[in-house]
C-alpha cells in the first residue's frame, strides 16, 4: 500500500505545469485530457519527484474551489520536499525565483526553509543536518 496522488489546487495549468517541473525539479508523468461529470472540459495532470512513488495531481480550481487555492492548509505548511543535498536544492530554487518566507536554519531534524508554491501553499524543503567537522587541536603532539 503506498499513497499515490495529493491534489494542489491550481489557478492554471501550465504556470503550476513549469513551477513544478522547472523550478523543483518534478518529472511530468501525465498530462492527459479528461471531463467532468457535467462534460466540461478538464485535464488530469500529475506531477511527481524523480523516483518518488507519490505525484501530485495539479488541479484547476472551479468557481467553488477558487478559495482554496493557496491556502489548502489554512496557512499551515502543509507539503514537505526532502533532499539529499539541501544546500544545492536550496540555491537551484532561488535562482529560479522560487519564494522562501524563511530563511534556511538546522533543527534537531535537519535543515529546514519554508517556501511557496505557484498557489501560495507553504512548503518545508527538508535536508539532512549539516555534516559536523571534528575541530582541528591548536596542539600538535611532538
Amino acid at each position: 500500500m503506498h499513497l499515490q496522488l495529493v491534489a494542489v489546487v491550481v489557478e492554471e495549468y501550465e504556470p503550476a505545469i513549469r513551477f513544478f517541473c522547472d523550478a523543483l525539479g518534478f518529472d511530468l508523468v501525465e498530462d492527459s485530457p479528461s471531463l467532468t461529470n457535467d462534460g466540461r472540459a478538464k485535464r488530469w495532470v500529475v506531477v511527481r519527484p524523480p523516483g518518488a512513488q507519490t505525484g501530485i495531481l495539479l488541479a484547476r480550481a472551479d468557481e467553488h474551489q477558487a478559495r482554496a487555492v493557496g491556502d489548502q492548509t489554512a496557512g499551515r505548511v502543509g507539503f514537505f520536499l526532502h533532499v539529499d543535498d539541501f544546500a544545492r536544492a536550496h540555491a537551484r530554487m532561488l535562482s529560479a525565483g522560487v519564494t522562501f518566507v524563511t530563511d534556511p536554519r538546522t533543527e534537531p531534524y535537519g535543515q529546514v526553509a519554508v517556501f511557496l508554491d505557484v498557489a501560495g501553499n507553504r512548503w518545508d524543503l527538508l535536508g539532512p543536518a549539516p555534516t559536523q567537522h571534528p575541530r582541528t587541536s591548536r596542539f600538535r603532539s611532538a
